[in-house]
């Protein structure tokens, strides 16, 4: 994530105001429509198309970049939860409770398939997800999370209560905590009763190389900001 508060001046600091205006936008626009134009997000900004041109040369430099916050921001939250040493079940439903809000981990979900990954934006995805996981497996250790759900498992079911929206006002924030809150409820251990078979990695990972799960199994799975391990 970029450093908007250091001190700046005249161009710098308009510029560094409009950049992060425009992640903002870009966050809100795409994951309500990840085919909405570059218009959208400068209208949604408050920003010329020039402005935004002279920042993100093409839709997908501007893809990438949002794609690069998120996972800085995912990480972050993350890195916070492992560090918590306060109740166990607290730490992990506060970690799902900011994914939520913060949209990064839902974006990045909406987004697959629709630029190329860099190398250093691999590398970031891949610690992404290691953290995730490593959230998961904490909870799970305390058991304070059933041992039947998945990584996987959070990733679907954030991604399904982030497209929870409204018109108006907080766009269904409220709502979207409701069913965070039923969610909850159903992950916490020792659980009301065994799962059918949870979805396979391969499906969440054709969505990023555009192959179908199975196609192609010894092509090694795209980057993946993991699940709500968080």
């Amino acid at each position: 994530m970029r450093d908007t508060e250091a001190p700046l001046s005249g161009r710098r600091r308009e510029a560094a105001r409009n950049d992060a205006a425009i992640l903002d936008a870009a966050r809100s626009v795409f994951l309500e429509d990840p085919a909405a134009p570059v218009s959208a997000v400068a209208a949604r900004a408050g920003v010329g198309i020039s402005a935004l041109y002279r920042r993100y040369p093409s839709k997908e430099d501007l893809l990438r970049e949002l794609a690069r916050d998120g996972l800085a921001r995912y990480t972050a939250e993350l890195e916070a939860a492992l560090a918590d040493k306060g109740d166990p079940w607290t730490v992990y439903a506060g970690c799902l409770t900011r994914i939520l809000d913060g949209g990064s981990q839902a974006l990045a979900q909406r987004l697959a398939g629709t630029f190329t990954p860099t190398p250093d934006l691999s590398a970031l995805a891949r610690r992404a997800g290691a953290l995730a996981g490593e959230v998961h497996r904490t909870a799970q250790r305390e058991k304070v999370l059933r041992d039947d759900v998945s990584p996987l498992d959070v990733v679907f079911l954030l991604e399904m209560l982030s497209a929870v929206t409204l018109p108006g006002p907080g766009g269904g924030h409220a709502l979207r905590h409701r069913y965070l809150a039923l969610l909850l409820q159903a992950l916490r251990a020792p659980g009301a009763g065994p799962l059918p078979d949870g979805p396979d990695p391969g499906e969440l990972a054709g969505r990023w190389s555009g192959r179908t799960a199975g196609s192609d199994p010894g092509h090694p799975a795209p980057p993946r900001p993991g699940a709500a391990s968080r």
